[in-house]
């Protein structure tokens, strides 16, 4: 394990080396084609939401055709830029694009399609592992895994403010099922995630400024189960951006352990 990871510096590296910006651009691309297979998906589910009603293909200012001619367009891009990397991450990108394009419909199947959406969003990370060591480690699979855990929490607080219209148009989600448990459930998969964060910033060795990100990203989750407490939609919705700082907390402290 040591050899494959090489401590901090080699998590490090994967998370700053040459293909950052290859891997920035690819999110940056792929977020936007997710952004747009959702909205064609919920074409005629989010002109029955006060908050997403004026979004442009439900609104009719973007046509379904220009809408999946955009997506194929941002598919294609992104896999352009995979194609510069070894064949283990042009395989890993296939499934990206599997999730990318399944989630948006899992909300009509299943209660859980949060946990679809961060195993889609989470992909990135043993790709870039492989970009960079041409495997996949152990660590890899444990920080998807505890990045699922988070994406879970801050998309269930997402659909805590939209929790009444979709029981009106029946769209499932974990804020739906989670019911009255939905602060509690969100608690115990927050501590998780920050457990979780612990654990990998062990596995790799991590320095101060690893675990001083962690502290703050527990103190933004205490923020926001402040904001959650009278599930009031506007505060459901500020709690889940909130989650731009938590993340950026942890950033930042892999990023200064990173440095020389």
């Amino acid at each position: 394990m040591a050899d494959i990871m090489g401590h901090l510096d080699c998590f490090g590296r994967t998370a700053f080396g040459p293909y950052c910006s290859d891997f920035s651009l690819g999110v940056f691309i792929m977020r936007a084609a997710g952004c747009v297979i959702n909205d064609f998906a919920d074409r005629h589910i989010d002109k029955h939401i006060e908050r997403t009603k004026n979004r442009p293909i439900t609104s009719g200012k973007v046509s379904s055709k220009e809408a999946l001619l955009l997506f194929a367009v941002c598919i294609l891009l992104a896999f352009v830029l995979v194609l510069f990397l070894n064949p283990l991450t042009i395989a890993l990108s296939f499934v990206a694009l599997l999730l990318a394009a399944v989630y948006p419909f899992m909300k009509r199947f299943t209660h859980y399609p949060q946990i679809v959406l961060g195993m889609a969003f989470s992909w990135a990370i043993p790709m870039s592992f492989s970009a960079q060591l041409n495997s996949v480690p152990v660590v890899a699979w444990i920080l998807y895994l505890v990045t699922i855990l988070w994406i879970v929490a801050y998309d269930t607080m997402y659909a805590m403010a939209d929790r009444e219209d979709d029981l009106k148009i029946g769209v499932k989600s974990t804020a739906i099922i989670f019911a009255d448990k939905d602060r509690l459930i969100i608690a115990l998969i927050q501590m998780a995630f920050l457990c979780g964060m612990i654990l990998v910033a062990w596995l790799v060795k991590g320095g101060i400024y690893f675990y001083l990100g962690i502290m703050l990203a527990a103190f933004f989750s205490l923020y926001q189960q402040y904001l959650l407490r009278e599930r009031e939609k506007n505060a459901c919705f500020q709690a889940f951006l909130n989650n731009n700082w938590l993340g950026m907390s942890i950033f930042i402290g892999i990023f200064l352990d990173s440095l020389p």
